[in-house]
């Protein structure tokens, strides 16, 4: 038995809990708890999963997390180190038309509007003269100004002959597209560029391990803990997201409602979404098609907030 294992197996049963009474506060399995308390973490799923089994079982019977961690942590396998990825650039924001510009153009609208109606004066007025030319006995007294008349108004407030606006042009839909493998993450496009796309996770069948960065998974936390069953969360995908599950079959990745692949099996899943940019070329993959999941019992910190799902 191991240092580590005996400090936590001494201080469950200082508490009177079984290794029974650990798996229901922990959701940790038995035989995981016996390997820590043994020391051979080889039984665990992996090392990334043995710091967060250890944090948890620690605050299971009362110790402190990060003090048994640091204590022991000639005991602990570290994780494996994971390829960074630089985040992309903020693009800057259009300019907006100045007033000066805005004025400038409504005076180019009207001068526009004005030699419109001079051109139907001037073809009205040919017609008539070659009418009288080629007739003698017909003969126009009435003054040109009073038979040239303006083109009247429609509905709208427009010449007739001026085309309408047409209508905005709809957005393309959301694309999701696997690009390359990132160290030991997937990393697809999200298409299509220029525009703000919604990532939604949700928690579907269990506790579940969520871990939420920006740009790399060495990047600013945005989540870092266990999320209960039926949590949903939401962030705005504006640069590189680096998501991680610990089981892939309790999680349920969105955007713009299109579900991202994540293999739903029962073990952990990291991917890396990236926004296509404005003059990049679509790159080979395959679309989004089935649903899935990811996640793992497991505890972490964490700082953004949860919503209850129904």
């Amino acid at each position: 038995m191991s240092e580590l294992g005996a400090l936590l197996r001494r201080a469950r049963e200082e508490r009177n809990l079984s290794l029974d009474d650990i798996q229901e506060l922990t959701k940790i399995r038995k035989r995981y708890l016996e390997a820590i308390e043994s020391g051979d973490y080889r039984v665990l799923p992996g090392t990334f999963y043995v710091r967060a089994f250890v944090k948890n079982y620690s605050e299971a019977v009362g110790l402190e997390p990060d003090e048994v961690l640091r204590l022991y942590q000639h005991e602990i396998p570290a994780a494996p180190i994971e390829q960074t990825v630089e985040p992309i650039p903020a693009r800057k924001p259009r300019q907006v038309k100045s007033q000066t510009s805005e004025r400038f153009g409504k005076i180019g609208f009207n001068l526009v509007m004005w030699l419109f109606l001079i051109v139907i004066v001037v073809v009205v007025w040919y017609f008539v003269i070659n009418k009288n030319t080629d007739d003698p006995k017909t003969v126009d007294e009435t003054p040109l100004t009073e038979n040239s008349e303006p083109p009247q108004e429609t509905s709208t407030g427009s010449s007739p002959d001026v085309a309408p606006t047409p209508p905005p042009p709809t957005k393309a839909p959301t694309t999701v597209v696997f690009d390359r493998k990132a160290g030991s993450a997937d990393q697809y496009l999200i298409g299509p560029a220029g525009g703000t796309h919604q990532l939604e996770i949700k928690v579907n069948g269990g506790r579940n391990w969520i871990e939420v960065r920006e740009g790399s998974s060495s990047g600013n936390k945005l989540f870092y803990a266990n999320a209960e069953d039926g949590a949903v969360q939401t962030y705005e995908l504006t640069g590189v997201l680096y998501i991680n599950v610990g089981r892939a079959d309790l999680a349920e990745i969105k955007v713009d409602g299109v579900l991202v692949p994540d293999g739903d099996r029962a073990n952990s899943k990291k991917l890396l979404l990236k926004p296509t940019e404005e003059d990049a070329a679509a790159g080979d993959g395959t679309g989004v098609g089935t649903e899935g999941g990811a996640g793992t019992e497991a505890t972490g910190e964490g700082s953004n907030s949860i919503t209850k799902g129904e």
